[in-house]
């Protein structure tokens, strides 16, 4: 998505040869019309698979989620990292580590919000390792719902997340595509 790699390019900060700060555009500022349009590329790659909603893990995932289920008419759901009060007691979880952050959080979805036979479209801002989507999609599991294929907005092709996916033939779908941060440049594939 060329309007994705452009705001990269312009906003981007290469914290280190692994990290890419995106807080302008993603991650602490959102850019609407770039979301919004990132929600309808995904509408437009995804449609096809006739997702039942559009799962996401808080708190970046949500806006191009949201723009995502919005352009295919369908609910949006979030896994949370903390339990509120509110929270049913009966939840899906799982124990994810996050590569920016440096730590281990439980993230987890209420069961009466991912039903047996539903079909589940992942949506999220960045993949690195993988280890979120790794966890999201266990959670599908213990749902009996279905993966329906995993939309990223920046994959970092040199950390192992997307390739370990598609390595189990899930479907994976990234806007823009990350080769190297490498010298201080982002290396687009």
């Amino acid at each position: 998505m060329e309007l994705l790699k452009q705001r990269i390019l312009e906003v981007g900060v290469i914290v280190s040869d692994q990290v890419l700060k995106l807080d302008a555009i993603l991650n602490h500022q959102v850019d609407p019309t770039l979301i919004v349009e990132m929600g309808k590329e995904f509408a437009r790659l995804f449609r096809e698979a006739k997702p039942d909603k559009v799962l996401t893990v808080e708190s970046s995932g949500i806006p191009i989620a949201f723009a995502t289920a919005l352009q295919l008419g369908v609910p949006m759901v979030f896994a949370r990292r903390k339990k509120t009060v509110t929270m049913d007691q009966d939840t899906y979880s799982e124990r994810v580590p996050s590569f920016t952050k440096g730590i281990v959080t439980d993230i987890m979805v209420s069961a009466h919000l991912l039903n047996k036979g539903e079909r589940i479209l992942l949506i999220d801002d960045f993949i690195a390792n993988g280890d979120a989507a790794r966890g999201l999609i266990r959670i599908i599991e213990k749902a009996e719902a279905e993966l329906v294929g995993v939309g990223i907005a920046v994959e970092k092709m040199f950390q192992a997340g997307g390739r370990s996916l598609r390595e189990r033939d899930i479907r994976v779908e990234s806007l823009a595509r990350i080769a190297s941060l490498a010298d201080g440049q982002i290396r687009f594939e």
